[in-house]
């Protein structure tokens, strides 16, 4: 073999990549330029999902808002009155409904304040009394399911028989509504919390048998803290209960409140105040809902499902 033949390949490689493998000056750019390109081509699409999420996520913000303007729109011009064929008087508009609120601001925000009472004291006293009968039920299985079954059966009585009932047991003050609305939510508290800690999967009580955890430690470490979604679970449900009972629950003897003024507004056929309680009954309903949302994603930011939810 000659010797041009066996050096010809280095050659034939240096005029390709230079010395010893080093690219070329205009080889170098174009790899540069290439890359340089990509990127720019990968920040820019980065770029562009970012924008789309922070707009979906303004979409989906703005969403109820929106429709709930359309909703209103349509209602004060009058929609909802042919469609359903009402009158003014059966349906007032919002705008008579807000001259209404500003009009009788001082009294729908004392009684409001009295119905919210209602609503909060017997929220805590009913949810307080279901935790304590899941949480004894829940040392005694099959016991304490039987004794939650029973308990819920309270769910199943009518607020407008039960209240006055309580109004006889209680009087015609602020404890009767509050005992109707405390039956009502301690139900629901037991059934949903009694589920949240008897559902933990074997393989953990399995572990804590095998470290030994005494019974209090077992309850703690493990049932109670895998319980508090269905806690807040039970709370929610509670808050929406407590408005019905506290409502429906002042229909009957009482002096006060925003369902007392409901009633005597209706029979006095006074609709925009009649509404007037409604909307204001609504929103307190919802800033109470909301604040035990903000509570449970301040309390459980570890739960899988809130982590999903972001």
């Amino acid at each position: 073999m000659s010797e041009s033949s066996v050096f010809q390949p280095k050659r034939d490689e240096g005029t390709t990549n230079g010395v010893t493998g080093h690219a070329l000056p205009g080889e170098r750019g174009s790899r540069q330029q290439a890359e340089h390109s990509s990127s720019s081509t990968d920040y820019f699409r980065t770029s562009t999902s970012r924008i789309g999420m922070k707009a979906g996520m303004l979409l989906r913000n703005l969403l109820p808002w929106l429709a709930g303007a359309i909703f209103l729109t349509l209602w004060q011009l009058r929609f909802f009155h042919v469609l359903l064929s009402l009158e003014d008087y059966q349906l007032p508009v919002p705008s008579a409904i807000a001259i209404s609120i500003r009009d009788n601001a001082e009294m729908l925000f004392r009684y409001a304040i009295y119905s919210g009472t209602e609503m909060l004291g017997g929220f805590l006293i009913g949810s307080l009394l279901g935790a304590l009968a899941a949480m004894g039920a829940s040392l005694f299985a099959n016991s304490g399911r039987a004794a939650v079954t029973v308990l819920s059966a309270l769910n199943a009585v009518p607020i407008v028989a039960l209240a006055p009932i309580m109004n006889n047991w209680f009087g015609d003050g602020i404890w009767s509504r509050i005992a109707v609305v405390s039956v009502i939510t301690m139900a629901a508290m037991a059934v949903s919390l009694f589920k949240g800690l008897t559902s933990i999967q074997p393989q953990y009580e399995e572990l804590l048998s095998s470290l030994a955890a005494s019974r209090k430690q077992f309850f703690w470490k493990l049932r109670m803290p895998h319980a508090l979604p269905s806690l807040f679970a039970g709370l929610k449900i509670n808050m929406s209960t407590s408005i019905i009972g506290a409502i429906v629950g002042e229909f009957f003897i009482a002096s006060q409140g925003l369902g007392y003024l409901l009633s005597d507004q209706i029979r006095l056929a006074n609709m925009p105040l009649a509404w007037s309680c409604i909307v204001i009954a609504a929103i307190l309903g919802i800033v109470l809902y909301e604040t035990v949302v903000l509570a449970e994603k301040r309390l459980l930011h570890w739960s899988p499902l809130h982590t999903e939810a972001k």
